[in-house]
């Protein structure tokens, strides 16, 4: 029986890290029999500190969301097949824009940045994003998290060590443009439209990205017709690509992306919750 709606998975990186924090991910899904793809960002294909030394670099500030969007579509659309996309945090916005215009089999938004409108107002998302929006500073310089940013917005509850390693091997510099771009009409989503299966994952301990707002994001989609799930994990933050534990989470998408094609034409017209909402 085939495994999946496809059998080529696109792996969409977020901003401010660099797109070798798929490599564990890459190669679990390929040992699964997947063809994968890592494209990195514009300007963002080269080694971390290569990336770093170049801060502030004027090209990886320039980069917009709208940018992105028609990049990673045409990218896809170049496919042989309609791939899964697997996106994280701006990614995985990038995965529900790509998934409205039909471009995807399936989609998997891991931790993802909320399109236009969908809000919340927990602290911790607002200290985490004033400095990546650069409010106050030029646009036309990137960003690049120091190590008490990072530490409190993507490896909250880490150790130390572990915390220094993942700054040292992914932090790279971001376009304040990108970071903006989320809160305007780039960012839209219709959440009434027809759209492949897709399924989001949460994480509790999320600074950036609260699971509340994950929560909220799944919500919006009305359309009963198409299939959306929603999970949440205990004890992931931000990082959770490369946290203790990521294995989990890669077997839920792999379980998930199963169940799609052992589920009845008729009966993928519904919402699939698999772990509500904690509080």
């Amino acid at each position: 029986m085939q495994t999946s709606p496809s059998r080529t998975i696109v792996f969409i990186t977020g901003a401010f890290v660099s797109s070798t924090c798929w490599n564990q991910w890459k190669a679990f899904f390929e040992e699964h029999g997947y063809t994968c793809l890592v494209p990195a960002w514009p300007f963002k294909d080269a080694p971390v500190l290569t990336l770093r030394n170049r801060q502030p670099d004027s090209r990886v500030a320039s980069v917009r969301l709208a940018q992105l969007t028609e990049y990673f579509a045409d990218l896809v659309a170049r496919l042989p097949e309609k791939p899964i996309l697997i996106g994280h945090s701006m990614g995985g916005l990038l995965t529900q824009l790509l998934l409205q215009r039909e471009l995807a089999a399936a989609g998997v938004a891991i931790h993802s940045v909320a399109p236009q409108g969908v809000i919340t107002f927990k602290w911790s998302f607002y200290r985490s994003v004033w400095g990546p929006l650069g409010y106050f500073t030029p646009v036309e310089e990137s960003f690049l998290m120091s190590f008490k940013q990072w530490r409190y917005a993507f490896v909250n509850g880490m150790t130390p060590a572990e915390q220094r390693a993942a700054y040292r091997d992914f932090a790279v510099p971001e376009s304040k443009h990108v970071s903006r771009d989320g809160l305007t009409a780039a960012a839209k989503v219709d959440f009434a439209k027809p759209h492949a299966p897709l399924l989001f994952l949460a994480g509790s301990t999320d600074h950036i990205i609260p699971a509340s707002l994950n929560y909220s994001n799944y919500k919006r989609y009305k359309h009963a017709g198409s299939v959306t799930a929603y999970r949440e994990l205990p004890g992931r933050n931000h990082f959770v690509l490369g946290q203790p534990g990521w294995r989990e989470d890669a077997l839920c998408v792999l379980a998930w992306l199963a169940q799609l094609v052992e589920v009845e034409p008729t009966t993928k017209s519904r919402t699939i919750e698999l772990v509500s909402q904690s509080n």
